[in-house]
């Protein structure tokens, strides 16, 4: 029986399994990356041949044929491998500024994308988030289900002019929407049941809000005047280092929905800031939302906010890879492909 620890003992041992959780990482990401860069290596000396015309497509099967016989235990090596790493090499090559970004995920990451994303600033997009983010592959076949990149393209976030003054990074934190399919809401729901299944799937939204966000409270208490309110949601957000006050509307984005967020802006301002902490930011999360009205509400706000959309399904790929399709033809001049 393991004898009772002192605390400093405890704190010291503590420590030791942290060193080797550490290292563990370490080992994992270093090994990955060694994968990673073999599989790259393949892929172009197998590009190489292909190219040269020195090999047929049938070589490649020959290949793996003899990598089975001759590397006994050896997995991951298979025709259909092999010519996955030729096409993460034809994908990549050219790019300078993309190529490094490869090595930092996984190798299923890496198919994931290069697979279901069409254009190159799509795969840029996604590989740089997934490494941010540090999404697992779950996370990012449901970011790609949710077309994010085209939703970011299509619709950047609706901020008031005070965001970008005071918050200038925040642009590339909030989203014009947050798709939220996984709390299984009915269409005919209340701010209540929303406001009750996001609590019950804490951990999903923080991931759809995004690295940084840390739970702070559930209707957090204001005092005002001698008068009791309640904020329905505040995050503190590490990167930003600010409050982010978070209310709910089941229905569409109504003007006025502003003027309450602007009072619990203020009052966490001067009542629940810390010193070395910025102005906090204040999100309307809406059903629906209308983006001219959304436009001239926040033209004039002197309140860093900004107005969302949440979508209780993952929507519709097709229709916005449509909309994409015309956007760069109108604003680039071309496909981009």
């Amino acid at each position: 029986m393991t004898d009772v620890l002192s605390p400093a003992m405890e704190k010291s041992f503590v420590e030791v399994a942290e060193m080797i959780q550490t290292a563990k990482q370490k080992v994992i990401q270093t090994a990955n990356t060694q994968l990673v860069e073999l599989y790259w290596q393949v892929g172009a000396y197998i590009s190489q041949k292909l190219e040269q015309a020195e090999w047929g497509d049938g070589v490649v099967q020959q290949l793996a044929d003899y990598l089975a016989q001759t590397q006994p235990g050896l997995r991951g090596f298979t025709r259909a491998n092999l010519f996955r790493m030729r096409k993460l090499y034809a994908t990549y090559h050219d790019d300078e500024k993309v190529a490094p970004l490869v090595r930092q995920l996984p190798w299923t990451h890496n198919l994931i994308i290069v697979n279901q994303s069409k254009r190159p600033e799509e795969r840029e997009f996604y590989l740089r988030l997934a490494i941010q983010e540090k999404w697992s592959k779950r996370e990012l076949e449901r970011q790609l289900k949710a077309a994010l990149f085209e939703r970011t393209v299509l619709n950047p976030a609706n901020v008031s002019p005070a965001v970008t003054q005071s918050h200038p990074a925040a642009m590339d934190v909030f989203r014009d929407a947050y798709v939220l399919e996984f709390l299984d809401l009915p269409e005919r729901h209340t701010e209540a049941d929303l406001h009750r299944a996001l609590l019950r799937q804490l951990q999903d939204f923080l991931i759809e809000l995004g690295r940084d966000f840390c739970f702070v409270g559930s209707e957090y208490p204001v005092q005002v005047g001698g008068r009791d309110f309640a904020l329905d949601l505040l995050f503190f957000h590490r990167g930003l280092n600010c409050l982010v006050a978070v209310e709910l509307k089941v229905g569409r984005f109504e003007p006025e929905y502003l003027g309450k967020l602007n009072f619990y802006l203020e009052a966490l301002d001067r009542d629940a800031r810390k010193p070395h902490e910025n102005v906090a930011i204040g999100v309307l999360l809406c059903a629906s939302k209308d983006d001219e009205v959304v436009e001239y509400a926040l033209n004039r706000s002197l309140s860093p906010a900004l107005i969302a959309e949440y979508q209780t399904q993952l929507p519709d790929k097709a229709l916005l890879q449509a909309k994409l399709h015309e956007f760069y033809a109108l604003n680039v001049g071309g496909e981009g492909e």
